[in-house]
């Protein structure tokens, strides 16, 4: 007589320690994944419709956009300022917001993205997979993933696959300066700072970080306000303008009462980024980076590789001097690698992504030049979100016959 299979004690644990994890989490993340189902099935009903597409898209690259590189922007603000009212930093971040892109919207004749779509025409109309990238993107950022918004937004935008070239060469090439400059300021002061940033902070400092952090903002919004405006007009009407900012405006607010959202341990992780002092020299050197590419071109580029580059720079600098919270250089380039390897991911599925909705992109990356009969039908359509062709003449100033 057979005895009955005794399963051993790791297997017991794996078993059931497995499942009700899991159960745990679906429990956590119910109304996450509801609010999914309901946006990829939102997203399926409006494709039909060019202009309830183009909002659709918008409202979720606006807040998921924001969402995942407020890491780079507000994300030490938040972390040294978690004493204060969540509605006194909204208040503050959101009217540098409203000031910023006003100023965009009046100086460019309408164009928010400060001219950083001329390379990136508005689409004749949006398919399903265009529309629900900024849905990946809220995915990727409740995974505490830091992507790259810029490449995962603008490369199924991309008319003839060559732009986006010219945004991977601009970001890498960010990463490495950002690198570099950390490295070189945290070398040269690490030690300073953890010597002098000790004890309570003199309330000067909040004060410095405060206008730091709102330059910083303020600089971000113009390098990568293209990332939210990708869906709607070149160029806007008032209306349009008081829409998107409006939406925008609120959005903040959720982001803001939610401490964050998830992604926010990406910085939380990082050595001395609680204190207002070493967040505002954070913040410094790295507006320093982007107002440099900034004022270089009107590419677009990929802030999150810049940070990223920022804080491994820096990460490495103190583990060498052994001026952080006691981390090795070993640990550090582990900290440096992990957010690597999580940019690199979210890379992946851009490009992923952007070859399955961009038939431009997969003719010049892989000389796959057939374009789907789906494809064929959407280039052929007449737009309903932009001007008709009599009328972009007319506003363009040239004479009709």
């Amino acid at each position: 007589m057979s005895q009955p299979a005794v399963s051993s004690p790791a297997t017991d644990d794996r078993r059931t320690g497995l499942v009700p994890a899991f159960n745990t989490y679906l429990l956590r993340e119910r109304g996450f994944l509801v609010f999914l189902i309901c946006a990829f099935v939102g997203a399926a009903m409006v494709a039909p419709f060019p202009v309830a597409a183009m909002w659709f898209g918008f409202l979720f690259a606006g807040y998921s956009a924001i969402a995942n590189d407020s890491i780079q922007t507000i994300g030490t603000f938040i972390s040294s300022n978690r004493d204060k009212t969540w509605w006194v930093l909204w208040l503050f971040v959101g009217g540098i917001f409203l000031v910023t892109m006003t100023t965009g919207y009046v100086l460019n004749n309408g164009d928010v993205s400060w001219g950083r779509l001329s390379r990136f025409p508005q689409p004749q109309s949006l398919n399903y997979l265009q529309i629900t990238a900024p849905v990946f993107l809220l995915i990727l950022t409740r995974l505490r993933m830091p992507v790259s918004t810029t490449i995962l937004l603008l490369t199924s935008f991309d008319p003839d696959g060559t732009g986006i070239t010219s945004v991977l060469q601009k970001s890498i090439g960010g990463y490495f300066i950002a690198f570099g400059l950390a490295m070189a300021v945290w070398l040269t002061l690490g030690k300073v700072m953890a010597r002098w940033f000790t004890g309570t902070p003199h309330p000067a400092w909040t004060v410095v970080q405060w206008l730091t952090s709102g330059l910083l903002w303020s600089i971000w919004l113009i390098q990568d306000a293209a990332n939210i405006a990708v869906f709607l007009p070149r160029q806007m009407s008032v209306l349009q303008f008081a829409v998107f900012a409006g939406s925008l405006f609120f959005g903040l607010a959720f982001l803001f009462f939610g401490k964050g959202e998830a992604i926010q341990k990406v910085v939380d992780e990082k050595s001395h980024v609680v204190d207002v002092r070493p967040a505002t020299i954070i913040d410094l050197v790295y507006g320093i980076v982007l107002l440099i590419k900034t004022v270089d071109n009107t590419i677009p580029m990929s802030t999150t590789w810049v940070f990223i580059g920022l804080l491994g720079g820096r990460e490495l600098a103190m583990g060498l001097t052994s001026s952080g919270e006691g981390r090795t250089v070993l640990q550090a380039l582990r900290l440096m690698f992990k957010d690597i390897l999580k940019v690199t991911i979210g890379l992946i599925v851009s490009l992923i992504l952007a070859f399955s909705i961009n038939a431009a992109l997969r003719c010049q990356w892989a000389g796959i030049c057939v374009e789907t009969p789906a494809e064929q039908s959407d280039a052929s359509a007449p737009s309903s979100m932009s001007p008709a062709p009599t009328e972009a003449v007319e506003a363009s100033g040239a004479a009709t016959p």
